[in-house]
């Protein structure tokens, strides 16, 4: 299993910077940060620097959206921090959330997200595509490598991802509706002739090490109500009677909003609502050997990544214990003398 680390862009920049540091140094493969030009920093300015002072780390959003770039733009930034700094970016993409809905906008139709990522990748991995009835390619670019994995939660979403998507991002670590997602994203990709196995899956979740048990709860429920916010959008369309597992959608009964300006925040006043199984079930919590118990189970369903969300008070000693005791428990262990 392969590890991130997930932030907000959160000034001053160099806090961001020194972050992605601590998480190469510590063992993490990735480094996600989310995609909202209005509520945070600019992240793609900060991958370059990010890029430039780490050696192996991979960056990129998570997640970006269709609505608030040009596709040929986004892509175009890829490419370039590829060719500067050797294919060691990422993208995450979905219909659009805090992005679009901080501005007065509203999420893409599954139509347009489909259509984004075919450019975003052909582009991405210097090739040429079709793009407002024209053949397009950048000519600079050679050798790009990008791979363009799908975040989701609904039935038609999910059946997205299978079918186009490189890999899969579920912002949750509940173990049943884990299997269930995983399950529907490979059917859905061998309906159409893929091989299920070759698309990666991406777990991502807030992950506090610690023994209060209260106090990871409150830091963490913010997550909860996040991840409401896109349930309540799969009931309005769907209703409470879809596909997707009663673990996921019931819980949402007594929201009553979501405040875009506290999207993601620890201590934020729309979580109320959020139960404490929820909170323990969708999020890592606990001692380190809690989070291994956790993770080799997720493992065991096929989860190739986990990407721990770190908006929290006690980011520097999770990466720290995860780089020490849990990164290494999920790492294939080899002997230096057989």
């Amino acid at each position: 299993m392969q590890f991130g680390a997930v932030i907000q862009t959160h000034p001053p920049a160099a806090r961001t910077l020194g972050l992605a540091k601590l998480a190469e140094q510590h063992g993490f493969e990735y480094f996600w940060t989310f995609d909202s030009h209005l509520l945070w920093q600019e992240p793609y300015v900060i991958y370059s620097q990010i890029l430039n002072e780490t050696h192996r780390i991979k960056v990129g959003p998570m997640v970006t959206n269709p609505a608030t770039r040009d596709w040929t733009v986004t892509a175009s930034i890829f490419a370039t921090l590829n060719e500067m700094y050797g294919n060691r970016t990422i993208c995450g993409i979905g219909r659009g959330d805090s992005a679009v809905r901080a501005t007065n906008g509203a999420p893409t139709t599954l139509k347009t997200l489909r259509e984004s990522i075919q450019v975003i990748r052909e582009l991405g991995n210097s090739r040429p595509v079709e793009y407002n009835g024209a053949t397009v390619q950048f000519p600079w670019s050679h050798d790009s490598e990008l791979e363009v994995w799908v975040a989701a939660y609904g039935p038609l979403a999910l059946k997205l991802a299978g079918e186009v998507g490189d890999g899969y991002i579920l912002q949750l670590a509940d173990l049943d509706i884990a299997e269930w997602m995983i399950k529907t994203v490979r059917d859905a990709a061998e309906k159409v002739g893929r091989d299920p196995m070759s698309i990666k899956f991406c777990v991502a979740a807030p992950a506090y090490i610690g023994s209060d048990v209260d106090h990871m709860r409150n830091q963490s429920r913010w997550f909860g109500a996040m991840v409401g916010n896109h349930v309540a959008d799969i009931v309005a369309k769907h209703g409470a009677n879809s596909s997707v597992p009663k673990a996921l959608t019931d819980y949402i009964a007594a929201r009553e909003g979501y405040d875009y300006n506290q999207h993601g925040l620890a201590g934020n006043t729309h979580a109320e609502f959020v139960p404490d199984d929820i909170v323990e079930r969708f999020c890592l919590l606990g001692t380190a050997e809690q989070h291994i118990e956790k993770l080799k189970a997720l493992k065991e369903l096929g989860v190739d990544q986990f990407a721990a969300y770190l908006q929290h008070d006690n980011k520097e000693e999770t990466m720290r214990v995860y780089g020490e005791t849990v990164i290494p428990a999920l790492r294939e262990h080899i002997t230096a003398t057989a």
